[in-house]
């Protein structure tokens, strides 16, 4: 008797719905263990469970490594992603602007009250001074994002000197020409050109 092929839909019985939670996810972490293995990648696994808690795995480099690097190949999607979020922390300072704002049109400032003035004055400066902290706080961001590609670009620069070192020639001269001889032992013969 052969195994019956399980319909696709949320389990209701709740300690069997942990119980294939916890063997899937074990099977799915194993795959990836394999696929990494047979194809020599790197594989990042984030599961999160029902009640919240996060399961990882990595294979072939850490897990921080493999995110730095999908960062970096995706930065436009992570971009248009970081604009949403930064509209949504400018849409109560655009309120107060436009509250100032009215304020001005609405009442002539010639003649405008000393108190009304000192109130627009201070509703003006909190605006830029938030303005300022949010600027300093992206760009503290930005110099954080740069400085993580820096570090990542030049762990890779070091493997891949490492990986140039490990192949040197040497150079072997005789009376017939030049041979390159790589690390195998294998030699490679390559003439002079000829002088016209």
């Amino acid at each position: 008797m052969g195994r019956k092929k399980v319909e696709i839909k949320r389990i209701e019985n709740k300690s069997s719905r942990q119980v294939t939670f916890s063997k899937r996810r074990n099977g799915l972490i194993e795959k990836a263990r394999q696929l990494s293995i047979l194809c020599e990648s790197s594989i990042a696994v984030l599961v999160v469970s029902g009640s919240g808690k996060l399961y990882k795995s990595a294979s072939g480099d850490n897990m921080s490594k493999i995110i730095d690097r999908y960062e970096i190949h995706h930065a436009d999607e992570l971009e248009a992603l970081d604009l949403a979020e930064k509209t949504r922390n400018y849409l109560p300072l655009k309120e107060l602007l436009e509250i100032v704002q009215s304020k001005l049109e609405e009442s002539n400032v010639d003649n405008a009250s000393v108190d009304t003035l000192i109130s627009l004055e201070e509703q003006l400066e909190t605006a830029l001074s938030v303005t300022r902290a949010r600027k300093t706080e992206l760009m503290m961001g930005e110099v954080k994002s740069l400085q993580k590609t820096e570090n990542l670009l030049r762990e890779e620069n070091q493997t891949l000197a490492s990986q140039v070192g490990k192949k040197t020639f040497l150079v072997i001269e005789g009376d017939r020409g030049m041979s390159w001889e790589n690390g195998s032992g294998n030699k490679v013969r390559e003439t002079l050109p000829l002088l016209k």
